[in-house]
């Protein structure tokens, strides 16, 4: 299998704190990142034409060679699986139904620009960081 890959709004402040986030609470420092102006996205959102109408978060997996992509509040809740440790007590929202979770999700999301800002470029990575980015 290899590394999970979350996708995220470069030019969204709010996006780019959370990458900043799971960078420094990671406790496998497994995921990997790729903006959602960049090559990697564009090149899935062919694969997947669905994922232009998702102004979400996206987490992408392979397993047994088949790419699973989570997006909204199940994309929010496997990075926090992911992210192991406490952050993994975040995976008990499951038992709230996904349309409710995900009327939250899209509520914040299309207020979030509003609420945090929209940042000019995406954030370049530190040295020690840019292994884990994709374009």
């Amino acid at each position: 299998m290899s590394s999970p890959i979350l996708l995220y709004d470069g030019l969204c402040s709010f996006c780019d704190g959370a990458v900043q986030f799971v960078l420094r609470n990671e406790r496998d420092g497994v995921i990997r990142f790729a903006p959602l102006q960049g090559e990697y996205a564009q090149a899935l959102m062919q694969r997947h034409p669905w994922l232009h109408q998702v102004d979400s978060l996206m987490l992408v997996e392979e397993v047994e060679g088949k790419e699973h992509v989570y997006v909204r509040s199940a994309g929010a809740l496997r990075v926090a699986e992911l992210m192991g440790g406490k952050w993994s007590l975040l995976t008990l929202l499951r038992i709230i139904p996904g349309f409710v979770r995900d009327w939250g999700y899209d509520l914040f999301a299309r207020n979030r620009f509003r609420m945090f800002g929209r940042l000019q470029t995406c954030r370049l990575p530190s040295p020690e960081q840019r292994a884990r980015f994709l374009e």
